[in-house]
Order: structure tokens, then sequence, then C-alpha cells
């Protein structure tokens, strides 16, 4: 009777440790993905897309791994797990990089904007001292023309800005920038004539 009481507790230890051993690490996947969620929420894909593209990937390569492995007995899934628990731990190190990248990038667009002020007025200034002799007043009015439309651009970086399209306000700026600083070049020279001759 004993015996038969034995070799039953035998059985079921067997089978639990048969199944356990088969049964894939739901914890730790789980875990990963809500970590590269929670990377993708903080817009690390924008700003750091490499490295969000790399964490992407190996989750896959573990989750491909993960499925091909599943059902089979004796299968221990001792090295996805370590690689889900690395990427889980990644997926936090690339979320802080994408945010750190994008205080970056806010902190530039700010000093393009404060740059701007300034060589804006600087043109203003400079607008008023330009010649007016022989053709002078039809340039300056072109120049006044192409004022404008930069001031127009920075009024639309700055509403792009304020909308949390960073990418799109530093390309609009950076375009506004080189044409003030064209103009501030025209100017700069033009004067530069008049003071010599």
């Amino acid at each position: 009777m004993k015996n038969k009481i034995f070799m039953g507790f035998l059985a079921i230890a067997l089978v639990a440790v048969l199944t356990s051993c088969g049964k894939a690490p739901q914890v730790e996947m789980d875990a990963a993905q809500a970590a590269i969620a929670t990377a993708k929420a903080a817009q690390a894909d924008l700003y750091v897309p490499a490295e969000y593209k790399a964490i992407q990937d190996s989750v896959n390569a573990v989750l491909e791994s993960i499925e091909a492995r599943k059902g089979k007995l004796f299968v221990r899934f001792t090295e996805e797990k370590e690689k889900l628990v690395a990427i889980t731990a990644k997926a936090a190190v690339v979320k802080a990089n994408g945010e750190a990248a994008k205080a970056k990038l806010i902190a530039e667009i700010e000093t393009m904007f404060s740059e701007m002020t300034e060589l804006v007025a600087e043109n203003n200034t400079l607008v008023a001292k330009a010649p007016k002799g022989k053709g002078g007043a039809a340039v300056i009015a072109e120049i006044k023309s192409e004022m404008a439309v930069i001031d127009a651009s920075v009024v639309e970086a700055n509403t792009l800005f304020t909308s949390g399209s960073y990418f799109a306000a530093k390309a609009k700026l950076k375009s506004a920038k080189e044409s003030a600083m064209a103009i501030n070049t025209e100017l700069k020279e033009a004067i530069a004539k008049k003071g010599g001759k």
C-alpha cells in the first residue's frame, strides 16, 4: 500500500517537473513588452530610433525562440528568461535616452528662437542704415518682403514647437535662420560699400 502511494506521489512529481520545464516565461515576456511600450509612449522611437529598434528586434527574436520551443518536453527557458530580463532593463535605458534626446532638442530649439530674435532685430537696424540711392529703395523693399516671410516662418515654428512637433519646428527655424543670415550678410556688405565710398 505504501509503495503504491509513493509511486503515485512520484508520478505526480514527475508530471509537475515535466510540465514546469516546458512552460513559457510569461511574466518576463509581459515585463519586457510593457517596458518597450513605456519606452514608445515616451517617444523613444522618435528620439533614439536605432536604440528603440534594437530592443524591439531583440524581444521579437526571443519571442520567436520561445514560440519555436513551446510544447516540447524537457525544455527550459532559462536563456530566454535572462534575455527578457536584460531587454526589460535595456528598455528603461532607451526610455531615459529618448527623454534626454528630446530635452536636448527642446533646448536647442529654444536657443535657435533666441538667436533668431537677435538676428531679426539686427536686420531691422541694418535695413534702416542701408543705402537708399539708385535702385536701393527697390532692393530694400524686396529685403523687407523677405524679412516678413522670415517673421511668418518664426511664428509658424513657434506654433509647431508649442504643439510638440519639435523636428518640424527645428527645420522651419533652420531655414528661417539661413535666410536671415543671408540678408544680414547682404545688408552688411551694402553698408560697408557705402561707407567705403
